[in-house]
């Protein structure tokens, strides 16, 4: 039986709260300022580096030629052509540290991970952006936002404006670092304790100066030094991050799962060769499939074809916020986001030492949802989503082997597994039936088989309701339906559950432990 799913009334409570600071933020410079480098520091974190730059340049270009449209008009076409040149220099510079953080704090350990971008925007602000016109500057000027932030102020009186748009930034930076740990204590206890010290200390100084006074006169050139400073902390941070590489087990070391790959096309073994300190799986016929990033590549350009290649397509664009609009969409409807997950995946019989498949892994989510001491396997069709699986992994500390491949046509020996599942994924195949066939195949003899995904009325209530989405699924040439049909017969223990009130299913059967290998085949 599945579990139930829970509402979660505080979740409920903080989503909105939440939502209504950020609303604020859109009316008010003051509170504006801090929500909007939130939205950007988590933005570009979700994104390639170079397309978060991209985005982060163009929606902010547009405002600003708005809003300086009487410069614009004053300047006759040179002077104009001039003034957009200029801005889109600003509004790029500005958003440089921002990329600058994306490319860094990955590679950064604990707290450190939140330094790259105050540092680096402290840095810009100073030494970089006063060089450029004046005209191109007095818009949207985080510094002028805070007027009304007394002690904020007063701080910035002493060490600078720079450290008004530091402790701006290291705000934004900590809380989306804490958001992606989940807010879990055990893994933002110390760096969470740390900034919220550093914070508190920082603002009661500038109230004590503001309601006391200081010492030190306000003309103390401390803002240059603090620039300084910021930099060459930035220049540390980064050749700490180049030093530390992100590092992927060999696949020469993985001799257990290696025993048990495979071609997808002609079903050969494989094995790992190293040329130039980079590893190929090679099978005897002499098949080749790269190793990239840690993940063997299995994919053939008739795998993105047909629903295929439409659905990846959403996946490679949405792959690095799949996982918050999860979350969002769990709080916004008061949903025990855990027990959203554990409702089907309470279906699965798994055992410690139990080797596990996700055949259309995404990001991870599911593996949390595991018990401790399985061998975790999963491939996917989506390379990006693949990229922040392995981001979850790391976050997590957790291990498993990833593979991007066609679950049409799984890349492993018969009899493999001891539990195989797809969620949430094969609905849109090409072959749904094919896909069915080829997780029986890789199940060991008795092993239990879980398919779950989204029903006609889940898919039509929803994402055809989402602007951003219903362009991939209200032009469907037919609704999705339950394909308990397409399993095979000759399975054992057969059995649909209808979840969520009625908008997913589950198929779960039971591979015979006299099966034979053959019904991939049929």
């Amino acid at each position: 039986m599945p579990t139930a799913v829970r509402s979660s009334r505080l979740s409920l409570i903080v989503a909105w709260a939440a939502a209504s600071f950020f609303i604020l933020g859109f009316f008010s410079p003051l509170v504006g300022a801090w929500t909007g480098a939130i939205l950007g520091t988590w933005f570009v974190g979700t994104q390639k580096p170079w397309r978060g730059f991209l985005w982060m340049t163009a929606v902010p270009f547009v405002p600003s030629l708005i809003f300086g449209w009487r410069s614009l008009f004053l300047a006759g076409p040179q002077g104009a052509l001039q003034f957009v040149g200029w801005t889109l220099v600003a509004i790029g510079l500005g958003v440089l540290p921002f990329t600058f953080h994306r490319l860094t704090s990955p590679r950064l350990p604990g707290l450190l991970a939140t330094l790259p971008l105050p540092l680096a925007a402290a840095a810009m602000r100073v030494l970089v952006l006063p060089l450029l016109p004046a005209a191109v500057m007095n818009h949207s000027n985080l510094v002028q936002s805070q007027q009304a932030d007394l002690p904020l102020m007063q701080l910035g009186a002493i060490f600078g404006i720079g450290a008004i748009v530091f402790l701006v930034l290291w705000f934004a930076a900590t809380l989306v670092w804490m958001w992606n740990h989940e807010f879990r204590a055990s893994r933002i206890r110390l760096g969470g304790s740390l900034f919220a010290a550093a914070f508190v200390i920082a603002m009661n100084f500038g109230l004590y100066r503001q309601v006391k006074g200081f010492p030190l006169p306000s003309s103390l050139p401390l803002g240059m030094t603090f620039a300084w400073i910021c930099l060459g902390c930035a220049a540390v941070l980064t050749l700490f991050a180049v030093l530390n590489p992100e590092r992927h087990r060999a696949w020469a070391d993985r001799r257990e799962t290696l025993a048990h790959l495979q071609s997808p096309v002609t079903g050969n073994p494989l094995h790992v060769v190293t040329e130039n300190g980079r590893e190929t799986l090679v099978s005897s016929s002499g098949e080749r499939f790269p190793i990239r990033n840690g993940i063997p590549t299995f994919l053939k350009p008739e795998d993105l074809t047909g629903d295929n290649g439409k659905y990846n397509h959403l996946y490679e664009t949405i792959g690095g916020f799949y996982d918050d609009t999860q979350r969002f969409f769990g709080a916004f409807r008061g949903l025990s986001v855990d027990s959203y997950f554990l409702n089907y995946m309470s279906l699965l019989d798994v055992k410690p030492g139990d080797s596990v498949l996700e055949s259309s892994v995404g990001t991870g989510l599911n593996f949390k949802y595991l018990p401790a001491g399985v061998k975790l396997t999963g491939l996917d069709l989506s390379p990006e989503m693949l990229v922040n699986c392995q981001a979850n992994m790391r976050r997590w500390g957790m291990d498993a082997d990833l593979f991007l491949g066609n679950a049409e046509a799984l890349p492993f020996a018969d009899c493999t597994f001891d539990v195989v599942y797809n969620a949430g994924a094969i609905n849109f195949f090409n072959d749904r039936a094919k896909a069915i066939r080829e997780m029986i195949r890789v199940a060991k003899p008795g092993s239990l088989i879980m398919v779950e995904d989204e029903t006609e009325e889940y898919v039509k209530s929803t994402y055809e309701n989402i602007p951003f989405t219903s362009s991939f699924y209200s032009d469907r040439d037919k609704p999705v339906t339950v394909p308990v049909d397409l399993v095979p017969p000759e399975m054992e223990d057969i059995h649909v559950d209808m979840l969520k009130e009625g908008k997913f299913y589950a198929i779960t059967f039971r591979k015979p432990v006299a099966c034979q290998v053959e019904v991939a085949a049929q």
